[in-house]
């Protein structure tokens, strides 16, 4: 990387910039500050949940690693009031006579994880902010250049006040799907398009969810009903892109039988739909994690099919493992250290996206034939308790390489 003549170097302990304020890049912040490592965050938007576009109205399904991570942070004690915890899990296919219950009682825990509104989620975190001390925000802003100098990089922000120049040792692009610090990085990035639309609501039901959650799979694309604290259920609806319009423009009526049509009687009769939205699916996995002091974390890095609930657990693992590499570190920005980073975050992060795109390929898209055979690996996964052990940790979020403060908490 060669500096500018009138350019200076950068200073191995100046701020580490994280540019996305949204659920992974505050996060990160978050982690940073607790370590006592210097940070700007860089938000697009004005610090207020009703304007992160990532503070949306989608139902989060946090692992329970994921909340160890976030009672770390000091945020779960701002967000735990609206959350609802997942004490059974319950997976099937449409057609098929197999189905698995994954329960927090016979994994030995309280629960298997927590249900959260990603708004309820942005304004903890957001709360959180208010009190780093070595964190500096700047918000809303944008990021319009980036030039290599030596030891880091020069950063012009666009800001409320007028353009404003940063140096950093390390670049973290925490900016989503459409990122683009693996843009001016030269990173590409392979997407794929999955032609469905996700539509997420809240139900109310006839016969109370006891803390459960479903997963449902269909030839269409998988259902997903989850537990909210208020008794009622967060619906995640997939459907063929060809049809997101129409299902778009269902009165509420049309609407709620087509989720029971997908979902079935499991609660008795569904009703009260609250405000639908849709999203398309498409995932994007970055060529790389790394570029010459920059890094890529959440979906800047990959974004998955949100079948399974991933992505969110998936970035907060990839920020909390940073922080806890970085943090304390003389100089975070040296090339070992993040080869070392990706190197840790490879497993977790090629497993989990391949098994969200599999998940898909062969449940939903599988031939008739093979329904026997899911209904069959869902009853030995249900009946062996080695099994039932090892897919019940795996949904709660431990993997090896898991950062320290992911892992249980001891009284």
């Amino acid at each position: 990387m060669q500096a500018h003549p009138f350019q200076q170097t950068v200073s191995a302990d100046a701020e580490i910039v994280i540019v996305g304020g949204g659920l992974v890049g505050a996060s990160l912040a978050i982690a940073l500050d607790l370590m006592g490592r210097p940070a700007v965050l860089v938000e697009a938007s004005a610090p207020r949940p009703d304007t992160q576009p990532s503070h949306d109205d989608r139902n989060l399904a946090l692992s329970r690693t994921t909340v160890n991570g976030l009672r770390r942070l000091g945020v779960w004690e701002h967000a735990a009031a609206f959350a609802e915890p997942i004490r059974e899990v319950h997976v099937s296919r449409a057609g098929s006579f197999g189905s698995l219950r994954i329960e927090a009682q016979r994994a030995g825990v309280e629960a298997l994880g927590w249900t959260l509104p990603a708004r309820a989620l942005g304004r903890a975190l957001l709360q959180r902010l208010e009190a780093c001390r070595q964190l500096r925000r700047q918000a809303p802003a944008r990021l319009v250049a980036a030039a290599p100098v030596s030891g880091g990089w020069r950063l012009e922000l666009q800001t409320a006040e007028g353009l404003q120049t940063c140096l950093t040792p390390l670049l973290v692009g925490a900016d989503g799907t459409a990122s683009m610090v693996r843009d001016r990085l030269g990173i590409g990035a392979i997407r794929h398009d999955y032609g469905q639309t996700l539509f997420v609501a809240t139900v109310a039901s006839e016969r109370p969810h006891q803390g459960r959650a479903w997963e449902r799979f269909r030839e269409t694309g998988p259902v997903a009903v989850l537990p909210l604290p208020d008794g009622r259920c967060g619906v995640v609806l997939t459907v063929p892109g060809e049809e997101a319009e129409t299902l778009a423009e269902l009165d509420d009526g049309a609407f709620i039988q087509r989720v029971q049509d997908d979902f079935g009687w499991w609660l008795g009769r569904l009703s009260q739909p609250g405000r639908r939205h849709g999203y398309p699916i498409a995932s994007c996995a970055a060529g790389r994690l790394t570029g010459e002091r920059a890094v890529l974390v959440g979906n800047a890095a990959q974004t998955v099919h949100p079948v399974g609930a991933q992505g969110f657990n998936l970035g907060l693992r990839d920020a909390l493992t940073l922080a806890e590499m970085v943090g304390e570190a003389a100089d975070p920005g040296l090339e070992s250290l993040l080869q070392a980073y990706a190197l840790r975050r490879e497993s977790d992060r090629a497993a989990t996206m391949q098994s969200s795109d599999r998940l898909i390929r062969l449940v939903c898209h599988a031939p008739a034939w093979t329904g026997p055979l899911h209904s069959l690996g869902l009853l030995l996964i249900d009946r062996l308790d080695g099994l039932h052990q090892a897919v019940a940790r795996q949904g709660m979020g431990f993997r090896p390489g898991l950062p320290l403060s992911q892992m249980e908490l001891r009284e």
